[in-house]
C-alpha cells in the first residue's frame, strides 16, 4: 500500500466523516439560548370557527342590589372623611 492509497482512503474517510457531522449538526439544532423577561407568546392552533359567535350573556343588577351597593359605598365615604377629619396624634 503505498502513500498515495493511503492518502486516498484517509480523504475519503474524512470525507465520510464531514457527512456524518453536517446530518447530525442538522439534526440536533442548538437549543434556543434563553433571553431575559417574559417568555414569548406562543400562538395556538386556530379552531374552526362556528357560524355564530357565542355572546356572554349580558349580568344585570337588581334594584335592591344596586341600593345594598349604593348604601356600602355611602359608609364606606363616610368613614374616610371621618377618619380624614379626626386629628392625627
Amino acid at each position: 500500500m503505498g502513500v498515495s492509497e493511503i492518502l486516498a482512503s484517509v480523504d475519503s474517510e474524512i470525507a465520510l466523516l464531514q457527512r456524518v457531522r453536517a446530518l447530525l449538526g442538522g439534526a440536533v439544532a442548538a437549543a434556543p439560548r434563553k433571553t431575559a423577561g417574559r417568555p414569548k407568546k406562543v400562538v395556538a392552533a386556530v379552531a374552526p370557527v362556528s357560524a355564530k359567535p357565542a355572546k356572554k350573556k349580558k349580568r344585570n343588577l337588581s334594584p335592591e342590589g344596586r341600593k345594598r351597593i349604593a348604601e356600602a359605598v355611602k359608609r364606606r365615604w363616610a368613614a374616610q372623611k371621618k377618619a380624614a377629619a379626626a386629628p392625627a396624634k
